[in-house]
């Protein structure tokens, strides 16, 4: 017998069904993830499993003394007390004596003289005698254990990763034989987000789970269920082999819909024709048509696909940042320490680490926001700088959607062209009527899709994105990198995802957290197998010479010409610069291919041998530059 099944479940909350006469059966050690666009109704769904939210109709059928614990994506505040005492709540009034106890012995330990502290531990230590509440005890710390944590660890103090593995614990101390996980990711580093697939892949209960990362569900899931326009398909195989089935009843779905409105179209034509087509003997043609139009109407169309372009600005020059010598601590805890780097116009960072160990803090010392202890930070010219903040705290929650975005009319200019503020939202997936709702209403994925739209329309080279995949479904999460892989300025991103980092980087700063940075070509991968090597062997990772985060060459006095060479090359560089705009601004002209005095063949050469000697001389200024005595 299954653990639980749903048959005929149905869901509207007033508009279209979220859930339509859907079935749904969950066996033991299942491990399903379940997919589904923003706005589908997938947490819906998963409040209706764990009984937070009852169906509109629905039979279902449960073992006896069936249990379910849910794990939310977002941490509660305001939490008070010590681990223990937090997962001992998930045993709910069971526990109460057991909580009552672990405070009484705390409140004694701080005064250890008080007579009615004392008789009220050892009243209260008889009564867990009576009723055997010591099993309780060795359950709660047991599974805070196996999580990895501290009974007595306040749980204020803790680090988001450690919250949600507090978290964890507690919807685990009820052995439940379903634990459902909305987004567990989410507030984990690398590290974290390994443990957690380790540990649910070993957990004699069944898991069903919500998640953007494709790593993860990928290494995790034995089954996929997929929420699709009110309609839940199970599919039986990996991530994968769901990407192609899925891909191929699309197509055929495609192919069936223009069938259909062909066969619509040409029936229309026909009863246009006259009273004739009404006669007795086509009076079935007719009612055919009736269902036609009535099937039409009810067809729900394929959500649409976010349409993710960004607002190009002029190019930077060639080199984009250049940080010499840079320390930075925050209290006692160093970030970075002699830290020498040179990003080059083009290039894609991806800025990794454990929580804690300093990335956004990098970012704000990279962007000028933060200043160092010592060294310096340079920017190169026409630098124009988007940022996405982690905390999507550009978002003003007393402002609509829209005036977000527009907040001085209802016009957006994008590109050099202006358009309708409601236009370009919906290409962002918001409808008019979400548009003009105040932003304090969105949900997690619309809040982030609601920055990138903030983020696409300022004109930008440098773009810096910190967590930009949280909260985003994994289509919107794949358009996102093909953007940015076309894009054609500098890229800064902090991310936990792994695949959304292989995919888009191409060289990764890993912070250890305690000063030091080492860079990696390419994404995470390499960096992920060093953690995971023994210290002895990761050694030898650490000790080679990264590529951008360069040593500084041994200080000597410069020669004559090195001298004069280094005091003119920003100027010479500034010249060949100028001259290569003015060429591509010419060539871009509508008209310039129709002018007979023109060279396209000549021009194109030019700006060629103008990117070849731009590059070189910002080779060698930064070469002359780093012999130079402090």
């Amino acid at each position: 017998m299954a653990l639980i099944s749903y048959r005929n479940l149905s869901v509207s909350f007033g508009g279209p069904l979220l859930l339509d006469d859907v079935g749904i059966t969950i066996d033991k050690k299942e491990r399903i993830c379940l997919l589904g666009r923003n706005g589908e109704g997938k947490s819906t769904l998963l409040r209706i499993l764990s009984g937070q939210v009852k169906p509109d109709r629905g039979e279902s059928e449960r073992i006896p003394g069936f249990r379910v614990a849910k794990l939310d994506q977002e941490i509660p505040s305001g939490i008070e007390g010590a681990v223990f005492d937090l997962v001992a709540r998930g045993l709910g009034a069971e526990a109460d004596l057991l909580r009552a106890y672990n405070q009484a012995t705390q409140n004694l330990s701080e005064d250890p003289e008080s007579p009615a502290l004392s008789e009220q531990v050892d009243r209260l230590q008889a009564e867990l005698d009576r009723t055997d509440g010591w099993s309780l005890d060795h359950r709660v710390a047991s599974v805070i254990d196996r999580v990895g944590l501290k009974p007595d660890d306040p749980f204020n103090t803790l680090s988001g990763g450690n919250k949600s593995r507090a978290m964890l614990a507690r919807a685990l101390v009820g052995e439940p034989h379903l634990l459902i996980l909305d987004e567990p990711t989410n507030h984990l580093d690398f590290a974290g987000i390994r443990w957690l697939e380790e540990f649910l892949a070993k957990g004699e209960f069944a898991t069903l789970f919500v998640s953007h990362d494709r790593a993860f569900l990928r290494s995790l899931s034995t089954r996929i269920l997929e929420l699709d326009r009110g309609k839940l398909t199970s599919w039986d195989c990996g991530y994968e082999k769901f990407l192609i089935r899925k891909a191929e009843i699309l197509a055929a779905e495609e192919k069936n819909n223009a069938v259909f409105d062909k066969k619509l179209a040409e029936e229309e034509v026909w009863i246009r024709k006259g009273i004739q087509a009404r006669r007795t003997r086509n009076e079935g043609r007719v009612r055919a048509l009736f269902e036609l139009r009535r099937e039409r109407s009810e067809r729900r169309e394929q959500q649409g696909t976010v349409n993710l372009s960004a607002n190009q600005a002029q190019a930077s020059g060639r080199k984009v940042i250049t940080v010499k010598k840079m320390d930075y601590s925050w209290g006692e805890q160093a970030i970075v320490r002699d830290f020498n780097a040179t990003i080059w116009r083009g290039d894609k960072i991806g800025v990794v680490g454990l929580n804690g160990s300093g990335k956004s803090t990098l970012l704000q010392l990279l962007l000028k926001q933060l200043q160092p202890d010592s060294g310096t930070v340079d920017h190169g010219t026409r630098l124009e700088v988007a940022y996405f903040d982690q905390l999507k705290a550009q978002v003003r929650e007393d402002l609509s959607v829209a005036e977000n975005v527009a907040p001085n009319g209802d016009t957006v200019e994008f590109n050099g062209n202006k358009k309708h503020i409601l236009s370009y939202l919906r290409d962002f997936l918001f409808l008019p009527e979400t548009a003009r709702a105040p932003a304090k209403m969105l949900s997690g994925g619309e809040r982030a899709r609601l920055l990138l739209a903030k983020l696409f329309l300022q004109p930008a080279n440098l773009l810096v994105l910190d967590e930009p995949t949280n909260d985003l479904d994994v289509e919107t999460i794949e358009l996102l990198e093909e953007r940015l892989l076309s894009f054609e300025g500098t890229l800064l991103l902090v991310s936990h995802d792994r695949d959304f980092l292989d995919n888009v980087v191409t060289a990764t700063l890993a912070l250890d957290g305690k000063g030091g940075v080492v860079e990696y070509a390419g994404g995470c991968a390499d960096w992920l197998d060093q953690m995971s090597r023994p210290r002895a062997k990761a050694k030898t990772i650490t000790e080679q010479k990264p590529k951008t985060v360069t040593e500084a060459p041994k200080k000597r006095k410069l020669l004559n010409k090195e001298r004069e060479a280094l005091a003119t090359l920003p100027g010479k560089i500034e010249e060949m610069e100028a001259e290569r705009d003015r060429i591509t601004a010419l060539m871009q002209e509508t008209d310039y291919y129709r002018n007979s005095q023109n060279d396209p063949v000549g021009d194109q050469k030019k700006l060629e041998r103008l990117e070849n000697e731009i590059l070189q001389s910002y080779e060698r200024w930064e070469e002359l530059d780093n012999l130079v005595k402090d």
